[in-house]
């Protein structure tokens, strides 16, 4: 089993570069998509987002329980795309889930998990600091989460204008 990080700023390819990782398992692939279509623009993402992919995908939809996902599909013989971290993250702060308890609880899983998984974060730290308390919570929150995320993955990448650079593994 390997754990694969891929890491970027807005738009800067790290889910087509994780697309990419994924579609080289054939048709034995599962996106977990964490996304929520609370909006028309939203709606309209997550739609592109499926296109891109086309066939040979199986997608689970959990904005919030991620581990709860993965462990469903633990002993499958497939490879689990996680898009995106960084959503993920926004739905527990937004619903008030405990956010350190959640990412040890995804730790944990991916220690268990028997499976290669791919994760998708954003960098969000090498931007602007943000005005709100909140933004700044929530820019801390995602950054101690990608460090958990690189420490327990075998693979780290970081996509900077669609090009992948290695960063561990």
């Amino acid at each position: 089993m390997t754990i694969n990080l891929v890491l970027g700023g807005a738009r800067s390819g790290k889910s087509a570069r994780a697309q990419r990782l994924a579609e080289t398992y054939q048709d034995r692939r599962v996106y977990i998509a964490t996304a929520e279509p609370l909006d028309a623009e939203m709606r309209d993402r997550i739609a592109r987002h499926q296109a891109d992919r086309g066939q040979g995908w199986q997608t689970v939809e959990a904005p919030l329980d991620l581990v709860g996902a993965m462990e469903t599909l633990s002993g499958e013989d497939k490879v689990i795309l996680v898009d995106c971290l960084t959503l993920w993250l926004s739905n527990l702060m937004h619903h008030e889930r405990d956010v350190e308890t959640e990412t040890a609880r995804l730790c944990e899983c991916l220690q268990r998990l028997d499976q290669d998984v791919i994760l998708v974060s954003n960098e969000v730290g090498l931007g602007l600091v943000p005005e709100t308390p909140l933004g700044r919570r929530f820019r801390d929150a995602q950054g101690r989460l990608n460090q958990r995320m690189a420490e327990a993955s075998d693979i780290v990448e970081f996509v900077a204008a669609g090009l992948p650079i290695r960063l561990k593994g």
